[in-house]
């Protein structure tokens, strides 16, 4: 419990607090701890639900607090692990694999969007009847930690818990834009793409195929760079083989990995969004982006259930929070933005980071262009209203990664943030309010610094 939280929220282990998880059953299944937060791996004394639409057992009922340690029904640690890197979903992961794949992989590039359609609806029949992830954003791992924190606030009787804010600067919520390059006619407009982008203020990466689909060479890469925008390796050659057996991914990534020196690339992002985390250790990148949140409308299902950034191994995952422009447009036949305000609204209430996919081979004709733009409009306007950090994944890697090493230290005056970045960090509390869980962030406690001073030097007592 104390890892998983000081992890999540950067704050001190000294103000949680002491954990025990009691023997757990053999086998996995789906388990609720709280409202909104179903989870799949272990739990104590009973066997778990082999089905999360069944009626899941709340693990919170099960807590015991004695002498001021907490005993759990499940092991957070193990929990968040099975959802981070999609334990329950593994048997998905032979969409990667399958003979039909292969097939589809190999005519793909004969075959119109018209056509392409009409087949990827067939296969992706009964999506909308997936129980889990919840969709159309599932904040699990994000309300299960959030749950935790509230039950160390009641256990340890501490009126607040301080911690390092999420974002810089105060930042409510993050936003990324990511362009996926897949075809020449993509590559031929990504300098308009650019020139939109930028009448938005906004800056991108864009995601680019190394080997068959199209040429690239110093000048395309050069274009992308000298405009500040970011270079991301985007698969081998996008024929959705990546992950067809482990022998054949080593070859490849050796590939991958020295393209990625050759462009001056920190990021990957597979074909797809086919995914093996537990062969991610071969990537010599900093950052991917192939986890989407929910994959209920990927070839390959699943989700990491969270709106945040989070490591596997060494590698930290930004993952993919709302729905690829080509699926909204060519799927779900919805030429609105009406399902990213909803996917939005959700991950700005976790403060998480919203991460889009636009491809400059979808947004060619004027009416998906013309979505685009409002997009983009929409998001301005958040910016500004909202105070959400618009950036690059390799700025989000940064970040990550100095926050990940910050410490709250406390001096005369209170608690101070130290370490690299830590000029740009705030210091923020947790509480509880009306039975929930209330966080604010170092922006809004400035409005009244007496408050804010008297109650971290509560927390630290």
């Amino acid at each position: 419990m104390k890892d998983s939280l000081t992890r999540y929220y950067r704050c001190r282990e000294r103000h949680l607090p002491a954990a025990v998880v009691d023997d757990l059953s053999q086998l996995s299944g789906y388990i609720l701890f709280g409202k909104g937060s179903t989870c799949y791996g272990n739990y104590r004394g009973r066997q778990a639900s082999a089905d999360p639409l069944s009626a899941l057992r709340l693990a919170m009922n099960d807590v015991v607090v004695d002498d001021g340690r907490v005993h759990l029904a499940i092991d957070p640690s193990q929990i968040i692990d099975n959802l981070l890197n999609e334990r329950y979903a593994e048997g998905s992961r032979g969409a990667a694999t399958s003979t039909l794949a292969d097939i589809y992989y190999i005519l793909r590039p004969l075959l119109p969007v018209a056509f392409r359609k009409h087949l990827q609806r067939l296969r992706l029949r009964g999506w909308d009847k997936i129980a889990f992830p919840r969709w159309p954003v599932d904040c699990s791992v994000d309300n299960l930690l959030e749950q935790l924190m509230l039950l160390a606030l009641r256990v340890t009787g501490a009126e607040r818990i301080p911690f390092i804010w999420f974002w810089p600067e105060g930042k409510s919520s993050c936003a990324i834009m990511t362009h996926d390059v897949e075809t020449d006619a993509g590559k031929n407009l990504c300098s308009r793409i650019m020139d939109i982008d930028d009448s938005f203020g906004i800056r991108a990466s864009f995601q680019v195929i190394p080997e068959q689909r199209y040429k690239v060479d110093s000048a395309f890469l050069r274009s992308i760079r000298d405009r500040e925008f970011e270079i991301v390796i985007h698969d081998l050659n996008h024929d959705g083989h990546l992950f067809h057996n482990r022998e054949q991914f080593l070859e490849r990534v050796s590939r991958i990995n020295a393209y990625g020196s050759a462009y001056g690339a920190d990021g990957f992002r597979s074909a797809i969004l086919y995914r093996n985390q537990d062969w991610f250790d071969a990537l010599q990148f900093s950052y991917d982006m192939s986890v989407p949140n929910v994959a209920h409308l990927d070839p390959q299902r699943g989700g990491c259930c969270t709106v945040m950034p989070y490591f596997v191994g060494h590698v930290l995952e930004i993952p993919v929070t709302t729905t690829q422009d080509y699926t909204l447009f060519h799927i779900l036949n919805d030429y609105s933005i009406d399902l990213w305000k909803q996917q939005i609204e959700i991950i700005m209430q976790k403060h998480g980071c919203m991460s889009f996919i636009v491809h400059p081979d979808y947004v060619v004709k004027p009416r998906e262009l013309a979505v685009y733009r409002e997009l983009l409009e929409h998001l301005a306007v958040l910016r500004e209203e909202q105070n959400i950090w618009f950036a690059m994944p390799g700025e989000v890697n940064l970040w990550w990664r100095q926050r990940a090493k910050m410490r709250l230290e406390e001096d005369g005056l209170g608690w101070r943030i130290a370490g690299d970045g830590s000029e740009r960090a705030c210091i923020a509390y947790a509480s509880e309010e009306d039975g929930r869980l209330c966080i604010q962030n170092g922006e809004m406690l400035q409005e009244d610094s007496s408050w804010y001073w008297e109650g971290l030097r509560a927390a630290g007592d």
